[in-house]
């Protein structure tokens, strides 16, 4: 008979422990990166703010919100000319790039339209 137990802590050999010990490592940082990574409304506020502050024009809304490896890219919609009606107005969609801390790191205008028109139809589209 043997008094050792028969458990899996006994068991495990030195490379276990060490890979154990090296994925919680991995988890801990992983852990502490999401606790750094500011959050989406935040990033959002951020991003409406430094826009602003670059080009003069207040985002109206925000048509696009995804987060990437690098960071974040939005779409915004902002008022670029004020007509009568108000349907004439000139607006425009801002593509804005953000890093993980949600700092601007670019933009730019990717379409212009007036306000009253919507988006054209593509061939063979519903």
């Amino acid at each position: 008979m043997s008094n050792t137990k028969n458990t899996p802590q006994s068991q495990s050999s030195p490379e276990t422990q060490d890979s154990q010990e090296s994925q919680e490592s991995q988890n801990d940082t992983r852990h502490k990166a999401d606790e750094r990574r500011p959050a989406p409304m935040e990033v959002l506020r951020q991003a409406r703010s430094q826009l602003a502050e670059l080009t003069g024009l207040a985002p109206e809304s925000v048509t696009s919100f995804e987060q990437t490896e690098d960071g974040w890219v939005l779409e915004m919609e902002v008022l670029e000319l004020a007509r009568v009606p108000d349907t004439m107005s000139l607006m425009a969609s801002y593509q804005v790039d953000l890093d993980g801390d949600g700092q601007l790191t670019g933009y730019r205008r990717v379409r212009r339209y007036e306000r009253g028109r919507s988006d054209a139809r593509r061939p063979g589209g519903r």
